[in-house]
């Protein structure tokens, strides 16, 4: 299956369970996307794609509110968090964060909101596809938290009640971005 039709087919599967997917065709364009959804601090911890795209500038000539300096204080105080993905699975709509950094887990948890990068490259057609790269980033570090995201954060009560947000952000916001990193051992 072609990036396209991987790209088509997590898009779908994303939007079924209740992500926001955008396609930018620049990092300044995702920065914008992210500026306008926006009206609190965002929060961005250190990822190497973010690094080398210099993302904190763009968000900040967005006009974003950035936060570098996370704790636990700022990220329940933040409105949204941003990072990149390691990959994606294209069935479904699953984004998979390596998420040993506790900023990165921060800033994916406590916010409302969830921006999370991902180059569409790095979309793999099914969990199959997706055991390779999971090898690998076991052997990288046997120790590592790996986060597996499928839509904002649901939980049903007892009677079946479904809410939205309660262990998470209540939204999730996917910006597929192209050429940002199409390593799926690098977020």
């Amino acid at each position: 299956m072609g990036t396209e039709q991987q790209v088509e087919k997590f898009s779908l599967a994303a939007r079924q369970i209740g992500a926001e997917v955008f396609q930018a065709e620049s990092l300044s364009a995702a920065a914008r996307y992210v500026a306008e959804k926006l009206t609190g601090n965002l929060l961005l911890p250190a990822f190497a794609s973010g690094a080398r795209a210099e993302l904190k500038s763009a968000l900040e000539k967005a006009g974003a509110r950035v936060e570098t300096d996370l704790s636990r204080e700022t990220a329940a105080q933040a409105e949204g968090g941003i990072t990149g993905v390691n990959f994606a699975m294209a069935d479904t709509g699953t984004l998979v964060l390596e998420s040993t950094d506790e900023a990165i887990r921060l800033a994916t948890t406590l916010p409302e909101k969830q921006f999370a990068l991902l180059d569409p490259e790095k979309i793999l057609a099914n969990s199959l596809e997706a055991v390779e790269p999971m090898r690998q980033l076991h052997l990288r570090d046997p120790r590592n938290y790996i986060a597996y995201v499928t839509g904002p954060s649901r939980t049903a009560d007892i009677e079946r009640v479904l809410t939205i947000g309660v262990h998470g952000p209540k939204e999730l916001h996917i910006l597929l971005v192209p050429k940002l990193s199409s390593d799926p051992l690098e977020m």
